[in-house]
């Protein structure tokens, strides 16, 4: 079983000040949508290390290089990610949407994580690409 204490009282950023903050953000969300959560970051870090830094309507996730992902919704039972791409990746079965960002080179990716097995080969794909900023495969359309 998924400890909710265990999971509120780790330490996820590397900025003084910002656990309390993510566990303002968190506090009334579902213990599914906490375990979604712990279960995309703790998938993520097998690429490399981030750091987790709350906002008020969202949590980015970041590398030492750049923003990697964007936590923008913790549902009942989902959780709602957004990764900044330089391009559009229209081929795949993972994303729910993809906008252009007006007047800036980012193309965003939208992936609703309902199950934890919905990250899957092609998801961890996307998270290697979007985490190293690897260069473009075919199917990445140049904006």
């Amino acid at each position: 079983m998924w400890d909710l204490f265990s999971f509120m009282s780790r330490s996820y950023t590397n900025i003084p000040g910002e656990e309390i903050e993510l566990q303002h953000f968190i506090t009334g969300k579902s213990e599914y949508s906490l375990m979604l959560f712990e279960y995309f970051i703790t998938e993520l870090r097998k690429i490399g290390p981030v750091t987790i830094s709350p906002h008020k309507t969202m949590i980015s996730i970041a590398n030492s290089r750049k923003r990697v992902a964007y936590i923008t919704q913790l549902g009942k039972r989902f959780i709602h990610v957004v990764f900044p791409f330089k391009g559009r990746y229209e081929d795949n079965l993972c994303f729910q949407r993809i906008q252009q960002v007006p007047g800036r080179n980012v193309v965003y990716h939208h992936f609703r994580m309902l199950y934890p097995e919905d990250i899957n080969e092609e998801v961890r794909k996307f998270m290697r690409i979007v985490y190293d900023g690897s260069p473009a495969n075919s199917q990445q359309t140049t904006i």
